[in-house]
């Protein structure tokens, strides 16, 4: 049995033992260049996320910042209207007062102008009053005889010191508020006093002279 013979039963020959040390060194490079592009696929997914997250958190950034100055500008704009509806509010505060301040004024002008009136009219017809009962008892006192003025100034006298008299025992029997009260009415009648005494003493003259003709009858 020769070289050949056992090359043939199971030994391999050197060209034999290089094309499998070929074929093994293209797998191992086939391996390699496979593994290398998984890992080279991990790095570019890994480099993807950095960048991903990257522009992720610059976005965010820049929609906070956009967000902050949207904000400030709505708060400024918000003051700012604030401020024009206060000072508006004031003007017309200030507008209403002044109206109404105006319109016072003004009533007030015409209530006077018109009390003013009034006490002239009120002055004018007591002095018509005053005119025309000194005129009745001037032409009462010269119609009536002496005998009836001198009763009549009597019953004048008489009538007062009754009147003082009831007077004082009113005084002493009235509460305090209902002499404050007959006070302001007592200044009145003074007030208009002269008319009062006139015309008393135009109806004193007038009664004493009917009596005085019934006597005569």
């Amino acid at each position: 049995m020769n070289d050949e013979s056992q090359n043939k039963m199971g030994s391999p020959t050197p060209e034999e033992l290089r094309q499998q040390v070929e074929r093994t060194r293209d797998e191992l490079g086939q391996t390699v260049e496979a593994l290398a592009g998984k890992a080279d696929v991990k790095a570019q997914a890994k480099e993807k996320t950095a960048a991903a997250k990257k522009q992720a958190s610059e976005k965010t950034a820049e929609l906070k910042e956009q967000a902050a100055e949207k904000t400030a500008a709505a708060r400024e704009q918000a003051a700012e209207k604030a401020t024009a509806v206060k000072e508006q509010a004031a003007e017309k505060s200030a507008e209403l007062k002044e109206q109404a301040a105006e319109k016072t004024a003004a009533a007030k002008d015409q209530a006077a102008e018109k009390a003013a009136a009034v006490r002239e009219q009120a002055a004018a017809a007591t002095a018509q009053i005053r005119e025309k009962a000194a005129q009745a008892a001037q032409a009462v006192k010269d119609r009536t005889p002496d005998p009836v003025q001198e009763k009549t100034a009597q019953a004048a006298t008489q009538v007062r010191e009754s009147a003082a008299r009831a007077g004082q025992f009113a005084v002493d029997r009235t509460p305090g508020p209902l002499l404050e009260k007959a006070d302001r009415v007592a200044k009145a009648a003074r007030a208009n006093r002269t008319p009062l005494l006139a015309g008393g003493a135009v109806l004193v003259a007038f009664l004493l002279i009917r009596r005085g003709r019934g006597h005569n009858k």
